[in-house]
């Protein structure tokens, strides 16, 4: 199978079919080698926390596809790592990202997202992503991790570079590569000049006074929060009020009740989370997943789309239900490979939706005939563009 073909589109059509017929399934990856595709809830749960599939790049056998392909300076992250490289890293970082922490974060995160409201007036239209979904997680993650302000645009033209590459022009990957480099090199270099109250100070001192980082551990860190902590966020954002918008009902329910707004964005999560696949894995040694001989060194992509609409686990699973226990969902991952800033994400959503929700009563789509077009990506389901019109309580 082609993953291309229908993934983008229409992902849950094309799930639907590999776990009615085939839940483990041969693949070409994006670059054209092969793989395999877990879709079952039950496999790839258990998938996730198997320590016979490491996402170590050591125990990929040649040949088979490996995702991204990133300098050693940006590539000895967290996604690559097995203890115990991987426990000694996550614990470093994993204090900025506690429950108590995101607790102090909420009261900016609400004060970003009214500035950004506001700027947007008391009615009229706009590309949600644009002019919201987009710049709110961004100014967060670079307030925590203490990047000025004139590099952020820079960065969200990478980071989309990065995920939805355009195949036309390959160069364009590859420059983003060279100039993300570049940034976090002097950024660094900043940083240990004039140390801050931040995130990237800390892990600097850390690195400096210990030498428990290196310096590609160092940057690949700063690499992977920066990116994960605003894709991810962005993408769920879009594609909740998108999710939202198509089913009135379950939005009249939800300003109805605002207080289970935290039981929605597992919801939300669950029914169109960001991420189609976890971070490849290869199998250690000869093994067997859902019934089928997975060979030692080859490479399995875990479907958490598909997992979180497997009807065995989450009855009439393609109906959005804000009502529904979605606890369990595999959105986040599960294990030691965990997403790390969890809270945070589901923080970020919870203000976000809260605050265009209250300031905005009379939210719909812009063009109803129109389909919304997604990313070109296999990597982050996501939205091109989210066009709304908006009208405030007093207009």
């Amino acid at each position: 199978m082609d993953p291309a073909d229908g993934l983008i589109d229409h992902p849950h059509d094309v799930y639907r079919r590999l776990r009615d017929t085939a839940p483990v399934h041969r693949i070409a990856g994006t670059d054209g080698n092969p793989a395999w595709v877990v879709t079952r809830y039950q496999d790839v749960r258990e998938a996730l926390t198997n320590p016979r599939l490491s996402v170590d790049k050591r125990h990929a056998k040649e040949g088979n596809y490996q995702g991204f392909s990133l300098p050693p300076a940006l590539d000895a992250n967290l996604l690559n790592m097995e203890a115990p490289d991987h426990t000694r890293i996550r614990r470093l970082v994993v204090r900025a990202f506690t429950a108590r922490r995101v607790e102090q974060l909420r009261a900016p995160v609400r004060e970003t997202a009214d500035r950004l409201l506001d700027a947007l007036g008391p009615h009229g239209t706009t590309d949600l992503i644009a002019s919201y979904a987009a710049p709110l997680p961004i100014a967060v993650i670079c307030d925590l991790l203490g990047i000025p302000d004139r590099y952020r645009r820079d960065f969200r033209v990478w980071t989309d570079t990065l995920v939805a590459p355009d195949p036309s022009r390959p160069q364009d990957a590859k420059a983003a590569v060279v100039a993300m480099l570049g940034f976090f090199g002097e950024l660094l270099a900043d940083k240990r000049e004039e140390p801050a109250d931040d995130l990237l100070s800390d892990l600097i001192a850390v690195r400096d006074e210990g030498d428990r980082l290196s310096e590609d551990e160092l940057m690949s860190l700063a690499f992977l929060i920066l990116f994960a902590g605003y894709e991810n966020t962005v993408q769920l954002i879009g594609n909740a009020v998108l999710a939202l918008l198509q089913n009135p009902e379950q939005l009249d329910a939800l300003r109805a009740e605002p207080t289970r707004i935290g039981a929605a964005v597992e919801e939300f999560h669950r029914f169109e989370g960001p991420a189609l696949l976890a971070i490849r894995r290869f199998a250690t040694e000869d093994m067997t997943i859902g019934g089928v001989t997975v060979p030692a060194g080859e490479t399995v992509l875990l479907s958490l789309a598909a997992a979180n609409r497997d009807s065995t686990r989450f009855p009439d699973p393609d109906r959005l239900d804000l009502s529904r226990d979605a606890s369990g969902h595999l959105a986040l991952g599960h294990g030691v490979h965990h997403c790390l800033g969890a809270p945070l994400a589901r923080a970020e959503t919870e203000i976000a939706l809260t605050a265009l929700l209250e300031r905005f009563p009379e939210l719909a789509l812009a063009d109803t005939d129109t389909s919304p077009r997604w990313r070109r990506s296999l990597r982050a389901r996501g939205l091109l563009a989210l066009p709304v019109s908006y009208s405030g309580k007093n207009f």
